[in-house]
């Protein structure tokens, strides 16, 4: 029993010996098998040679191309995988080229050279790479005709490289946004210089005197000393000091001008006769005034006279502290013999950096009551206005008891006090409104009455002293009008006085015509080259041309 046990154990330990071995001998098998298929595959694939002429014709794409790249690199010759570059350099040009071409059309560029270039030179790639086969009949690359080949490549992508560089500007955003800032830059710089000297030129014609104007000029001044007896002073009749008339004063040393101001208004006046006109002049041009006048006097009926600044003996430095501060500019040559170097750094300035501001005439208006004593209103008009209808109406006017009647410029933000006076300063910080309307001087009916009440000629006087070193204000007549005038201006319909006419060329011609009086405010006199033609007309209507001097001097009217 014993031995039959074992018998039966040591069977069971055969069995499974034997089936693990052959399990095993079964793997073993299967493996070679495996090995031998893969081997059998790779040297098939190895010994494989694709077709040259069909590989070769065109670059292949995707995965296959990667494939056949892969192949061709380990079972061909150098010059093969250097021809497949090649064709791959190529083909990228062509899409870079072709994406140019689409962007241009796409920039609405069909006309333009560029986009013919971009397609011209997308043919020529797309010719090259579709050329017959560069292999010989073996199979083999010629050397000779691959290095020509790559040649004619390499010059066609050089010559697209430098097509793209030059095109990327246009392409590039960034790019033209950049230039397009330089370019805005360089214009407004070449535009403010420009500015400056064309204020600097502008200044200068308006402020130098014409040849006509001075020809006129010396011509009744030889006039008066060839014939003295003809030009012998006159006796004051009582109508310059009736209070009854119409008074007008005109401050000026312009002759021509001052007889157009004064033919415009006798023209147009219902009562002529009833029109008194004080006109003041420099000493060197008051001889000339009064030929004039005397040759031909003021129609209508209407009276004249014609005196000096020095005529009026309390107008002298230590009564009027405007005269000092002129006599201390012109010593120290303030403003204009300096005009050429700081025109350049403010031309805003320009303005105040002329003789005018220098002038007594200037500054007559603010003496109005001591000058004229018996009168109860009066009319200012400056010499570059034309009158176009009758003013007695502005006698009429009620000024509810202020002085000064005016026209207001203001609108918006311009023309504010602000504009005109320093308020960084604290004099006139704490006395003004930086907002407060700025008025017009050219046309102002003043009631000497109520500037006498008010007092406005010591208000004047004392802010011109406290104006000595001229921080308050530039040396110029408005600001200081505005400050002695303050709270005391009625607003006058804007149709009295329309303003504009000497640097405005898009003035209404409807608001010209509907106005009492045009002004001529700015540096393009009617009198002048320069002046601006849609308007100069209205001005030469009035000049009179009968007048032998006028046309002796060639006046351009």
């Amino acid at each position: 029993m014993a031995i039959a046990v074992r018998s039966s154990r040591g069977g069971g330990s055969g069995g499974v010996g034997a089936g693990f071995r052959s399990l095993f001998s079964y793997r073993i098998f299967i493996s070679a098998l495996f090995s031998l298929l893969f081997i059998v595959t790779v040297s098939v694939l190895l010994t494989s040679r694709p077709p040259p002429t069909h590989h070769h014709s065109r670059l292949p794409s995707g995965a296959n191309a990667y494939m056949h790249r892969t192949f061709l690199a380990l079972n061909s010759d150098p010059l093969k995988t250097r021809l497949d570059l090649i064709y791959k350099q190529a083909n990228d040009h062509i899409t870079l080229v072709k994406t140019y071409a689409a962007y241009a059309r796409k920039l609405k560029l069909e006309n333009s050279k560029q986009l013919k270039m971009f397609d011209d030179l997308a043919k020529n790639f797309s010719d090259l790479t579709s050329k017959p086969s560069l292999f010989e009949t073996d199979g083999n690359l010629d050397e000779d005709v691959l290095r020509q080949f790559e040649k004619e490549v390499k010059d066609r992508v050089k010559f697209a490289r430098l097509m793209v560089a030059e095109s990327k500007e246009n392409y590039d955003n960034q790019l033209k946004i950049q230039k397009l800032k330089d370019t805005i830059f360089s214009v407004s710089e070449s535009l403010g210089k420009a500015k400056k000297n064309g204020a600097l030129a502008s200044s200068i014609a308006a402020k130098s005197i014409p040849k006509s104007l001075h020809c006129l000029a010396m011509r009744l001044v030889e006039e008066r000393i060839s014939h003295p007896e003809k030009y012998k002073e006159e006796s004051p009749t009582a109508e310059f000091e009736d209070p009854s008339l119409y008074h007008y004063a005109v401050f000026s040393d312009n002759v021509i001008a001052v007889s157009v101001v004064v033919r415009s208004v006798v023209k147009n006046a219902e009562e002529p006769w009833k029109h008194v006109f004080h006109v003041v002049t420099d000493r060197m041009n008051v001889a000339a005034m009064k030929v004039w006048f005397r040759m031909r006097p003021v129609e209508g009926g209407a009276h004249l006279e014609v005196k000096a600044v020095e005529d009026y003996s309390f107008l002298n430095s230590s009564y009027a502290p405007v005269l000092r501060q002129i006599e201390s500019a012109k010593k120290q040559r303030f403003n204009f013999e300096k005009t050429t170097e700081n025109v350049t750094k403010d031309g805003s300035n320009m303005k105040l950096k002329n003789p005018e501001s220098m002038s007594m005439l200037n500054h007559l208006r603010f003496y109005l009551p001591e000058m004229y004593p018996k009168l109860h209103k009066i009319l200012l008009l400056d010499d570059d206005v034309v009158v176009q209808k009758d003013l007695t109406g502005l006698w009429k006017i009620d000024l509810a008891g202020k002085v000064n009647g005016a026209v207001e410029t203001c609108f918006g933000s311009f023309h504010r006090f602000s504009q005109y006076l320093n308020f960084t300063h604290p004099l006139i910080k704490e006395r003004f409104n930086p907002k407060a309307c700025a008025w017009a001087y050219g046309m102002n009916i003043f009631d000497l009455d109520a500037w006498r009440r008010e007092k406005c000629t010591e208000t004047y006087e004392e802010w011109q002293n406290l104006n000595e070193d001229r921080t308050l204000w530039k040396l110029d007549a408005l600001p200081p009008g505005l400050i002695t005038f303050y709270s005391l201006t009625k607003s006058l319909d804007k149709s009295w006085h329309v303003l504009g006419l000497g640097y405005n060329p898009s003035i209404s011609m409807d608001e010209i015509n509907n106005a009492a009086v045009i002004h001529y405010n700015g540096n393009m006199k009617p009198w002048l080259d320069i002046a601006m033609n849609q308007y100069k007309n209205l001005w030469t209507k009035y000049v009179d041309n009968d007048m032998e001097f006028v046309q002796m001097c060639n006046f351009g009217v």
